[in-house]
C-alpha cells in the first residue's frame, strides 16, 4: 500500500469475504464515489480443496486486487458475532460474550470493534486463513466486521427518531434484523431462511417479543431485495408499513438496486 504522500493515488480497496463468496469496491477518495464494484459467488467456481484456492482464482482473473492503494480494508461477513454494552465489555473475555449464540473453541481468535459514540463494542472471530491471505497480499491492511457497518449507519439513520424501526438486511440464505431508537441498538440478530415463510415468520417473531404491532412499526428492508421478490411480497402481506431503503441520494454510478445490494461495501 501507498504510505509517502508523494506515492497516493487516492484510491481505497474494501473487500468483503464470507464463506460464500467474495466481492470488493474500489473508491475514489476525492469523491467519495465507487469506481469498481464486483460480486463473485463461489458455487458458481470449480470448487477447490479450500477457500484460499477460491480467492487465488478471483485474485487471477481480476488483476486490479492486487494494484497499490491508499487503503485496504477487509469486511468479515459471517454469524459469529454479538454487541456488546461498552460497560459490560472486557477484551480479556472476549468468548464468553459469544458462547450463548455460537460455538466458540479455546483455538479461536477473537476480535472487536469499538462503537465508541454509541457506547458499545462488536465482538466477532475473524476468518483468520482469509486475513492470512490477504497479509500475503498486501502486507498490512485494516479488517472489521461487516455487520459493524451495517449497525453504525442505520444507529446514524435513526437519529432524534424515537419511534423503534426495523430494518431487514438480506442476503442470499441469511438476514440481519436491526431495531434502533434515536441511536440506541434494541435489537440486533441473524437468521438463516430457505422459504419466504421462513423469512416473515423470524420477522414476525421478533416484532412480537418487542411488542411492535405490524399495523403499526415501520419496516424498511435492504440488502439483495427488490419490489416483486416472493420474500418481498410475503412481508408486505403482513407488515403495513414496509419500504424499501431509500439509497437515492448515494452518489455512485450504480442502480438503486445495487446500491441497495452492497449498501455495506458502499458504506465502508
Amino acid at each position: 500500500m501507498s504510505t509517502n504522500i508523494t506515492e497516493k493515488n487516492y484510491q481505497k480497496l474494501v473487500i468483503q469475504v464470507s464463506l460464500g463468496g467474495l466481492s470488493f469496491c474500489v473508491f475514489d477518495t476525492l469523491t467519495g464515489t465507487a469506481v469498481l464494484l464486483k460480486n463473485f459467488h463461489f458455487d458458481s467456481f470449480n470448487r477447490s480443496s479450500n477457500i484460499e484456492d477460491l480467492f487465488a482464482e478471483v485474485y487471477q482473473a481480476n488483476p486490479e486486487l492486487t494494484r497499490k492503494y491508499d487503503e485496504v480494508l477487509i469486511l468479515h461477513n459471517n454469524n459469529l458475532s454479538t454487541f456488546v454494552p461498552e460497560p459490560l465489555f472486557d477484551e480479556a473475555f472476549m468468548g464468553s460474550y459469544l458462547q450463548y449464540n455460537t460455538k466458540v473453541f479455546e483455538t479461536d481468535f477473537f476480535a472487536f470493534d469499538a462503537l465508541d459514540i454509541h457506547q458499545m463494542n462488536h465482538v466477532y472471530i475473524p476468518y483468520v486463513n482469509m486475513n492470512n491471505f490477504f497479509i500475503d497480499i498486501y502486507g498490512s491492511f485494516d479488517y472489521k466486521h461487516a455487520n459493524t457497518i451495517l449497525v453504525s449507519k442505520l444507529l446514524e439513520k435513526s437519529k432524534n427518531k424515537d419511534d423503534r424501526k426495523m430494518f431487514v438486511h438480506v442476503c442470499e440464505n441469511h438476514f440481519e434484523i436491526v431495531v434502533v431508537q434515536n441511536q440506541n441498538l434494541v435489537f440486533f440478530n441473524s437468521f438463516e431462511y430457505k422459504t419466504p415463510e421462513d423469512f416473515i415468520y423470524y420477522i414476525l417473531f421478533t416484532a412480537e417479543q418487542l411488542q411492535l404491532n405490524p399495523e403499526h412499526f415501520a419496516l424498511e428492508l435492504l440488502g439483495s431485495i427488490s419490489e416483486g421478490d416472493p420474500i418481498y411480497n410475503r412481508v408486505y402481506t403482513y407488515v403495513r408499513h414496509v419500504t424499501l431503503y431509500d439509497v437515492s441520494t448515494q452518489n455512485h454510478p450504480l442502480s438503486e438496486t445495487e446500491k441497495r445490494r452492497h449498501f455495506i461495501l458502499l458504506h465502508a
